[in-house]
């Protein structure tokens, strides 16, 4: 196994991955202004709901053990946090900050939401491979939770998408 991380670093990740995306919300709700407000609201639920995500993974993160916050390698100048930062940041799914920068105003609730799904999709296929560079030792098995919270997530915006679209073949 080349890079290896621990759980105690997988939630850190986690947690700001969830802080990206509720800003992803609030920037599609800040940009819709007064011109959707069944839309406005939604999306400020949405950005609530990952405000919770993120103190889930927090309180998950405190429970870890000290065995699975142990440094994975000698780390002087702290370079694996910044690692960690800039992978929660870039992974490409969920909280991607270039998606939040892309968005215009003009996206329908649908479409954010297609968005939204499809971000939560690759952040799941993520943690999966993410997974496997956390020794059993370290925590491997939390990451499960990470995953299954996500996957709880990816259901509830399935949901909005039907309701959304009025029908219950939209997702």
């Amino acid at each position: 196994m080349g890079i290896t991380f621990n759980a105690d670093e997988v939630f850190e990740m986690a947690e700001r991955i969830e802080e990206n995306g509720a800003a992803f919300y609030r920037r599609a709700a800040e940009l819709h202004g007064d011109t959707a407000g069944a839309d406005v609201d939604l999306l400020l639920r949405l950005a609530a709901m990952e405000d919770q995500h993120q103190a889930v993974f927090a309180s998950m993160r405190e429970e870890l053990t000290d065995r699975m916050r142990e440094d994975t390698a000698a780390d002087p100048y702290m370079e694996a946090s910044l690692y960690l930062q800039a992978l929660g940041n870039s992974h490409g799914g969920e909280g991607a900050a270039a998606v939040t920068e892309a968005l215009t105003g003009n996206e329908t609730a649908e479409e954010i939401l297609q968005t939204a799904i499809g971000l939560e999709e690759k952040s799941i296929v993520f943690y999966v491979g993410l997974k496997d560079m956390v020794p059993p030792k370290l925590g491997q098995a939390k990451v499960d939770a990470i995953i299954a919270e996500e996957k709880e997530h990816l259901t509830i915006l399935a949901t909005e998408l039907r309701k959304v679209c009025g029908d219950a073949d939209a997702a």
